[in-house]
């Protein structure tokens, strides 16, 4: 037996033969074409069609995974349309070089920008870049689109999987993904958990033939790859598998439970989102609400400020679609590693602690005033929450406090109708958190972000591998804090809620409950698995 180790992307055992996954190796070279003029027209030309192929990509992705998991070819179409990557494409092929070496340029140089970013969510947009080029790439040289064929379901084992390819997996066929790159928020990753099937990347296995065929088994659990496994242990996996399988048969089952324990303690769970689409993953997913919608994704991707009359209906579709369950949309937290050019922002040698979130709001109110303007008029259509992020003064939220009110004013002056949206703030700093009793006094709400707040009262770049170890998401200064925060917000009468990660780490369910954690809100796919942890408390 050949034990391997990997990144868990998706819980879960899949036990079957190994289908290794060997793209064709394309060569590119660096020569020089007589008629540059012509090269640009036929590279312009290829990304067109690549366009039309994403449309159907498109089409092929909301009948096998749901809109949401189809908006990943949007954002393949969308780079493709990105003016920096096609000018850097056409200034190489300008200097007289072919097409297919200036994608391959444009897509390496782009694909490293994205990869050295803090953001594991950013860096996962590499495989995007890399994917968008070798597909324009393959037009140019007029080879057909890869394609993964099996006669039977198998463990499909490859150095990476592009979402393209993978949404054309026959899903009948396919138990499980190994990859040796990738990362957990890869849209590989993304998809892999919409189809729920158990998914290791990063393992580091040698892609030879003589792997093709062999029986292993995927644990998503233990994060473990097994070639080739003894009877014993193989028989231990299938015990497991079908206890899993049960399992999922039993949250399933959960839909349209509450959220309550047996001596009847009840919390909310809700479902963060990135974007319009991942609402129909929370509704599916039978959320109390959303819990966080991170604005900024509507910032990304674009080479100009969205305008307010966009951001309305981006947010109306979203408080429409979950039918009035509330809605808590934090404002943009553009900065640190999420960069955008036509923000105009310099680079900073410690981002993270920089010009980011609510301190480039409150310096450049007019990007700030078209959000909320936006936000106003959208609360007419449902029950909106407003929450802003990085807080670490009662100053900042007086003055957000200031200029929410100069906007109510000038949109009631205008004849637009408007809810009342609560206001919230998120407790993500250290200095909020020590502040919350006086900040929980000027807002109508705190949830705590976790993943920033962790990083920050430990000192300990979550992202960084080398600094795994320490990493600790129990540690006892962090939960202290969190335990303040919450005792804070309820002495002064608001709620108190946890939007990060450590919102769904089923480790800590009871003691949320037992410090009187009014809302966590979780991804759209953990909602059933914390309400079942919930559930089974005494």
């Amino acid at each position: 037996m050949e034990r391997y180790t990997g990144k868990s992307v998706m819980k879960g055992i899949a036990i079957g033969r190994v289908y290794l996954y060997q793209k064709v190796d394309i060569q590119v070279t660096d020569q020089k074409v007589p008629d540059p003029a012509a090269e640009k027209e036929r590279f312009l030309a290829a990304v067109e069609q690549a366009k039309e192929q994403l449309t159907r990509l498109y089409d092929e992705a909301m009948v096998n995974v749901g809109e949401d998991h189809a908006a990943i070819f949007d954002v393949h179409k969308m780079l493709l349309e990105d003016e920096d990557y096609l000018d850097t494409a056409a200034g190489e092929i300008e200097e007289g070089y072919n097409a297919v070496y200036a994608v391959d340029c444009a897509g390496t140089q782009f694909a490293e920008l994205f990869a050295a970013m803090d953001d594991e969510y950013m860096r996962g947009r590499a495989a995007d870049i890399r994917d968008i080029s070798r597909r324009v790439i393959r037009i140019l040289l007029d080879l057909p689109e890869e394609e993964i064929r099996s006669e039977e379901p198998v463990i499909l084992v490859a150095d990476d999987l592009t979402p393209s390819e993978t949404v054309k997996l026959d899903k009948t066929k396919i138990l499980g993904f190994v990859t040796v790159k990738g990362s957990a928020n890869s849209h590989t990753a993304i998809l892999a958990r919409s189809m729920n099937l158990p998914a290791l990347v990063t393992v580091n296995i040698d892609l030879s033939d003589e792997l093709h065929g062999k029986t292993c088994v995927v644990d998503g659990f233990e994060g473990e790859f097994l070639v080739e496994p003894e009877e014993e242990i193989l028989s231990e996996k299938v015990v497991r598998k079908n206890q899993w399988v049960a399992d999922l048969e039993a949250l399933e089952k959960l839909k349209g439970q509450d959220n309550v324990t047996k001596s009847g303690k009840r919390i909310d769970i809700f479902a963060n989102i990135g974007n319009v689409e991942d609402a129909e993953a929370a509704c599916a997913a039978d959320a109390g609400g959303i819990g966080l919608f991170r604005s900024e994704f509507l910032y990304l991707g674009r080479e100009t400020f969205p305008s307010e009359e966009e951001q309305y209906k981006s947010y109306r579709a979203v408080l429409e679609k979950m039918e009035g369950k509330k809605v808590v949309i934090r404002t943009m937290d553009i900065g640190a590693d999420k960069k955008v050019d036509y923000f105009g922002l310099e680079p900073e040698e410690n981002p993270a602690l920089g010009y980011r979130a609510i301190r480039i709001c409150l310096d450049r109110e007019e990007i700030f005033i078209t959000q909320l303007r936006a936000l106003y008029r959208a609360s007419a259509h449902g029950k909106l929450a407003i929450m802003f992020p990085m807080i670490i003064s009662v100053d900042e939220v007086q003055r957000i406090r200031q200029i929410v009110e100069m906007v109510k004013e000038e949109l009631i002056k205008e004849g637009y109708p408007l809810g009342d949206p609560e206001i919230g703030i998120m407790i993500e700093t250290p200095a909020a958190a020590l502040i919350s009793d006086r900040l929980a006094k000027e807002v109508d709400f705190f949830s705590i972000g976790t993943n920033d707040l962790t990083q920050y009262t430990l000192a300990v770049d979550r992202q960084n591998q080398k600094l795994e170890g320490i990493c600790d998401i129990h540690h006892e200064a962090l939960l202290r804090l969190i335990e303040m925060t919450v005792k804070n917000a309820h002495e002064a009468g608001i709620w108190a809620g946890i939007c990060g990660e450590l919102g769904a780490d089923t480790e800590l369910t009871e003691w949320f409950l037992k410090i009187g954690v009014d809302e966590l809100s979780v991804a759209a796919s953990a909602v059933l698995r914390v309400r079942g942890a919930v559930r089974a408390l005494p």
